[in-house]
């Protein structure tokens, strides 16, 4: 099998296949993970998927809305794009349409850096047509409690307006290495103001805290991160994909695949694993 060098410098293989008793394996954490509580990827569910609005639903006798997600447009940096495969698996599997736009080295919505985000969204958002868009707080939403929430309320309105939810999600704990370490005080505020936005939107817009499944503290085994100590490997990206449907099953009462009904599908050989080193 052909190898592919890293910017370190180390032997990367190519592509890994993820064998069924690793997957079985993720498949294990996820459920474990869960109880202790752009990459252009797009994977298209049944013809009959139609887009849908935020405030088309209605509710079921228990409270649930019952109206999304159909299409579901996720967004994010490299720890989202590595997240995306599995979460497009799953989303896919439960019959919703999924594309992906988180970006290695951006995605963000905060600050200068954000630029592309704000120029591609409104393109994204008229093509695709999401009924709910889900945004994992980046490692680049750097500025002000005031900046961010500023931001956050933008994207809420943005979304909210092409006829979608919103869903802000916490990012997972991961390494503070010597890039992220002067603006550790603004990555810890972020999500903390992503809550405060989504509260003042209870209808349109929810907040998603992925510390239910992740903890906090990214050196832990429950994190699942990858040897980088920032992105997921399969195992973390499939617990990720569990965990998240079940969110969405208690706001929407979305009915979420079986993790082995996707678990063990193509998305595990995907280039975003090899480059991380994952087995």
């Amino acid at each position: 099998m052909d190898n592919e060098i890293n910017s370190s410098g180390r032997s990367l293989p190519a592509r890994h296949a993820v064998g069924h008793a690793l997957v079985a394996a993720a498949v294990a954490l996820a459920l474990t993970g869960c109880q202790g509580s752009g990459t252009g990827v797009e994977v298209s569910a049944s013809d009959g998927a139609a887009a849908g609005t935020p405030d088309g639903g209605t509710n079921s006798s228990d409270g649930k809305r019952d109206d999304g997600p159909r299409r579901l447009l996720w967004m994010g940096d490299s720890i989202g794009e590595a997240q995306a495969p599995a979460l497009g698996a799953a989303m896919k599997a439960g019959g919703v349409a999924f594309r992906s736009v988180a970006a290695a080295g951006g995605g963000g919505v905060v600050g200068e850096i954000a630029a592309p985000t704000w120029d591609g969204l409104p393109k994204t958002l008229k093509s695709f047509a999401p009924d709910v868009v889900a945004y994992q707080v980046t490692t680049y939403d750097w500025g002000t409690p005031a900046e961010q929430r500023a931001a956050y309320e933008r994207l809420v309105k943005t979304v909210n307006e092409a006829g979608a939810d919103l869903l802000l999600v916490s990012a997972p704990p991961f390494k503070v290495d010597d890039f992220y370490r002067p603006h550790e005080a603004e990555i810890a505020s972020a999500p903390r103001s992503a809550k405060s936005v989504a509260e003042k939107h209870p209808d349109t817009a929810g907040f998603l805290d992925a510390a239910a499944l992740w903890g906090d503290d990214s050196a832990s085994e429950r994190a699942q991160r990858s040897e980088d100590g920032i992105h997921s490997c399969q195992q973390g990206s499939a617990a990720f994909a569990v965990w998240f449907g079940e969110q969405l099953e208690k706001r929407y009462g979305f009915d979420p695949a079986a993790a082995d009904a996707w678990a063990t599908g193509d998305w595990t050989g995907a280039k975003v694993y090899s480059r991380l080193g994952c087995a």
